[in-house]
């Protein structure tokens, strides 16, 4: 469990960062705020890309394409989304990522000839990080046919991990801001069912699927709220 906490970190903060990200577009009635918002983290995703920090800008990306995010269409037709395309390409999955891979090579060059730590910071898109270590670990032997050691797959292995250890020792040269680092660790977020309900009362259902879903997510969290009342009961009880 140890070995594997500082893993699952990154996880549930990419997980907390794309679900904050929906949450708060949901949270308003109107569409002239929802703009305002979604317009607000994709600038907020494009200065990750500027700095290098591919993690946050990834989860940003994937919390503007969950969804309860993705079907606000009369919300999307009036928001400025040149940007956004610019930075879903470059983090677009096909061709295996190649194309995120072109701009970190990139950063790595930048950052190898940084002279301020502003450019030197390069922060992974982290699952995509493992996913690479786990399949170059699993997926090339440890020997060779002849039996020998394969030095190329240590060699490849222990270059990546390096890579990561130097971006690590980079120092974050922004100031904290302590009101900024509590609302990102502290603000609610809304779980699936709960972001789908506020999606649909942002935007109502507009067709059999969504209408279906819609009913769906209705009953369910229904049922959800009856349980916790059941269960609140039963603890007053005597």
């Amino acid at each position: 469990m140890k070995k594997t906490r500082n893993l699952e970190s990154y996880v549930e903060w990419f997980n907390r960062l794309s679900y904050l990200t929906a949450s708060e577009i949901v949270k308003y009635p109107k569409k002239k705020q929802r703009v305002r918002i979604i317009e607000y983290w994709i600038e907020t995703a494009r200065e990750c890309f500027n700095i290098g920090n591919f993690n946050s800008l990834m989860a940003i990306i994937a919390g503007l394409n969950l969804a309860p995010i993705s079907r606000l269409k009369k919300t999307w037709s009036k928001v400025q989304s040149a940007k956004f395309s610019v930075l879903e390409h470059q983090m677009d999955p096909t061709s295996n990522f190649n194309s995120y891979r072109s701009t970190l090579k990139a950063a790595m060059w930048r950052s190898e000839g940084a002279t301020e730590e502003r450019e030197r910071i390069i922060i992974p898109f982290f699952s995509l990080f493992v996913k690479d270590l786990y399949f170059l670990n699993e997926g090339c032997s440890n020997r060779l046919p002849n039996n020998h050691i394969n030095f190329e797959k240590c060699s490849q292995l222990a270059k990546q991990v390096m890579e990561f250890n130097e971006w690590k020792k980079v120092t974050c040269p922004f100031e904290q801001m302590p009101n900024v680092i509590a609302y990102l660790q502290t603000s609610s977020v809304l779980n699936e069912n709960t972001l789908s309900m506020a999606s649909f009362e942002c935007e109502p259902p507009e067709n059999t699927e969504e209408k279906g879903r819609y009913k769906t997510v209705k009953a369910e969290t229904k049922q959800q709220l009856l349980h916790q009342l059941q269960e609140q009961q039963h603890q007053h009880q005597p």
